[in-house]
């Protein structure tokens, strides 16, 4: 086996992945940063996710204003995943995540946790009002 410099590094900040293991396993997420070499508490290769927990539904014309607003709400989740449990896609996503500030210690942290979702809520539904990222948006069949 090659050393860890030699192979290519393909999941990069960005990138959009499949989560396989755990509570959100067959939800959608892109990459923030990478632990490509692990760190003292994780020794592994890992990286902080942030992802889609509920999907937004389909929306129809005859439906009303409130109705409409009820189902194009996006639910996000952060989390650090083992590289071992994701699947990478074909696909990325050009969301500047440094000015939401989400790192390893927000996300072990539960109250930083919390406000790190409401921002990344707000940006993710920006992207999904705007009509940008389509097949990240939609609930994944299988």
């Amino acid at each position: 086996q090659p050393p860890s410099s030699a192979m290519v590094k393909f999941l990069k900040s960005g990138k959009v992945v499949l989560l396989l293991q755990g509570r959100y396993a067959g939800k959608k997420g892109v990459i923030v940063k990478t632990f490509d070499d692990g760190v003292d508490g994780r020794k592994y290769g890992h990286c902080v996710v942030a992802g889609i927990a509920r999907a937004p539904l389909k929306v129809k014309r005859g439906m009303s204003e409130k109705k409409i607003e009820k189902r194009s709400r996006v639910k996000p989740f952060i989390k650090t995943v083992n590289f071992n449990h994701l699947m990478p896609t074909r696909y990325a996503v050009d969301i500047d995540f440094k000015p939401l500030g989400i790192t390893p210690d927000v996300v072990q942290n539960a109250t930083k946790r919390t406000e790190a979702r409401k921002s990344l809520k707000k940006v993710f539904q920006e992207r999904y009002t705007q009509g940008k990222n389509k097949w990240f948006f939609s609930k994944l069949r299988f």
